[in-house]
């Protein structure tokens, strides 16, 4: 990800963005990380803006009125005057979403961003996921262990398997939106699951 962010120079092979090779930090870009990496010391509202306001990006009551909007979006509206500390992990992992997103950015790097919640707050922020993504359609390169998260989220899933790690499958994910976190209730993205596993199953035995 680091790589795909322009953070670090590829060992070999190139990364393209919008028909340019990159070779230095992506201004266009928005960064969630495995933890939400809030400043305890600025509202929500401010951590939020921290983004437009470094980057000069209209005057205060605009920045204000676009993170007010993305809160709404994720199911915070009125929260914008609290401190990161005030908020459970599942609230704010979706003030790091939209702190990602308040610049729209063309690229979203996601690390994992889900991974330590709980099943139900998981579920919901995936499904504020697709909900944001569907209102503004960044690209996004999601990072997941959870085969049922990348089927749900992803129109296409590259498996990385080995040591080191390579590229075994890429599968594209014809399923229409909005899909919301219903693996258990759709049978076509239940095969995708399967087919995902099927591919994973022989270097994790490997592997053991």
């Amino acid at each position: 990800m680091k790589i795909v962010g322009g953070l670090l120079p590829p060992s070999a092979g190139e990364v393209i963005y919008k028909g340019e090779r990159v070779t230095g930090p992506i201004k266009d870009l928005g960064i969630v990380f495995q933890k939400p990496v809030l400043l305890e010391w600025r509202t929500v509202l401010r951590n939020i803006t921290l983004q437009t306001s470094m980057r000069g990006l209209g005057g205060v009551a605009e920045q204000r009125r676009l993170a007010d909007a993305l809160l709404e979006r994720v199911g915070l509206e009125g929260y914008g005057g609290r401190y990161p500390w005030e908020l459970s992990g599942g609230q704010q992992q979706r003030v790091s979403l939209c702190r990602a997103l308040i610049h729209n950015p063309g690229l979203l790097l996601m690390d994992e961003p889900f991974g330590a919640l709980d099943a139900l707050t998981r579920e919901q922020l995936q499904c504020d996921l697709e909900r944001m993504w569907l209102a503004q359609k960044p690209t996004v390169l999601f990072v997941t262990h959870d085969v049922g998260e990348a089927v749900c989220l992803a129109d296409r899933v590259v498996v990385l398997a080995g040591k080191p790690g390579v590229v075994v499958a890429d599968i594209p994910v014809r399923v229409g939106r909005a899909r919301g976190a219903d693996l258990l209730n759709n049978p076509q993205l239940q095969a995708y699951a399967k087919e995902v596993r099927s591919v994973l199953l022989p270097h994790e035995a490997a592997v053991k």
